[in-house]
């Protein structure tokens, strides 16, 4: 189940950001954006959004928001016990579904170029690489989803 996430999420999303992003830290030598995030900013602007088990067990989130007349994919993670269930997918699915309802055409996301597995998978998913550069001391990786 995905819903929208409440102010009492944001403990367990912080958690959920930090053992998801963590293994990345000695990689890109600082802690990737997501560990750094406002998630009470976030969620209460509306733009946060978590997956749960049918028991109400959570197990990732996905952060999505209107930016230059497309959607925004900013962060997506999942729990590492609930990981290789195909929850990110069904979250980025929920992301596109809601960018279609609500007039979007494209969705746009970035990731770091040390984030080897993003960059296979995002593609996998229909989102073909953009651009490549370095925006606040991170190196990033710039893809895009048509949606029509």
């Amino acid at each position: 189940m995905i819903r929208q996430a409440v102010a009492e999420d944001v403990s367990e999303i912080r958690d959920c950001a930090m053992k998801a992003y963590g293994r990345y830290v000695p990689l890109i030598g600082q802690k990737p954006a997501p560990m750094i995030a406002d998630f009470a900013k976030q969620i209460a602007a509306g733009s946060v959004y978590v997956a749960t088990d049918d028991d109400g067990t959570f197990r990732g989130f996905i952060v999505f928001y209107p930016d230059n007349g497309n959607i925004l994919l900013e962060n997506v993670a999942v729990t590492p016990h609930a990981a290789g269930r195909g929850i990110g997918k069904s979250l980025i699915f929920f992301c596109e579904d809601q960018a279609r309802q609500r007039g979007f055409k494209t969705v746009y996301l970035y990731t770091n170029e040390k984030m080897i597995e993003n960059l296979a998978i995002y593609p996998k998913l229909g989102y073909i690489e953009v651009k490549r550069c370095t925006e606040y001391g991170f190196k990033r990786v710039f893809f895009e989803k048509s949606l029509v």
